[in-house]
Parts: structure tokens; sequence; C-alpha cells
């Protein structure tokens, strides 16, 4: 499995970004994906996670902010991130995993990850 985000930048406090990370090298639509992040100092944290059917969950932090989306026929998986504060600085990975009855579970398969910079 290789996924490739793109769509980071530089953005001021208020403005929107959306990033797509694009999968190869298996069948796209039998994967849960989720977007983490990883700030300078800090810990990978997930953000965002869509299911096979669709389904999401937010972290508290990005909800009511950060739409994840699907688009299985191109391969694709979608972060839409507006009303950006500097706190949402880092570099945003996107993975592939399962879903499992006790929730997401994340496998081994990352993106290079692509930097997001807010500035104040």
């Amino acid at each position: 499995v290789q996924l490739v985000e793109s769509g980071g930048g530089l953005v001021q406090a208020g403005g929107s970004l959306t990033l797509s990370c694009v999968a190869s090298g298996t069948i796209f639509s039998g994967w849960a994906m989720a977007w983490y992040r990883q700030a300078p100092g800090k810990q990978r944290e997930r953000v965002a996670m869509i299911s096979r059917e669709a389904i999401t969950e937010y972290a508290d932090s990005v909800k009511g902010r950060f739409t994840t989306s699907r688009d299985n026929a191109r391969n694709t998986a979608y972060l839409q991130m507006t009303g950006l504060k500097p706190e949402d600085t880092a570099v945003y990975y996107c993975n592939a995993g399962v879903q499992t009855p006790l929730g997401y579970r994340s496998l081994d398969y990352w993106g290079q990850g692509t930097q997001v910079t807010v500035s104040s």
C-alpha cells in the first residue's frame, strides 16, 4: 500500500486547506482511512477517520472545522480544513487501517506527510 498526501501549505488563521491522500497498490475501498498530525515536540494524534462505509469520526479539537471524505473511484481520501488556527500547524499524515468493534486500528501504512502551517 502506497499513500501520497498533498495539499499542505501556509495559510493565515481562519483560512482553509484541503488535503488529499491518493492510495495505490491496494483495493482502496477495503480500508478505513485516517488523518493524523504531528506538531514539533508533540506526539502524533489522530484528527479524523472515515470508515469503509464513510462513517466519520473527529477529534474534539477539530470537530466542526475539519471534514474527511473519500472517493473510492479515485482511490483518494480528503481532509477539508476550515477555520484554521495556529495550533493546527503540524505535519499531516494519512493512514490506512481497519475498523474494529473497539474502534479504528491503524496499520503500518503511512504517507510521507504534508506540512500545514497556520500563521496568526
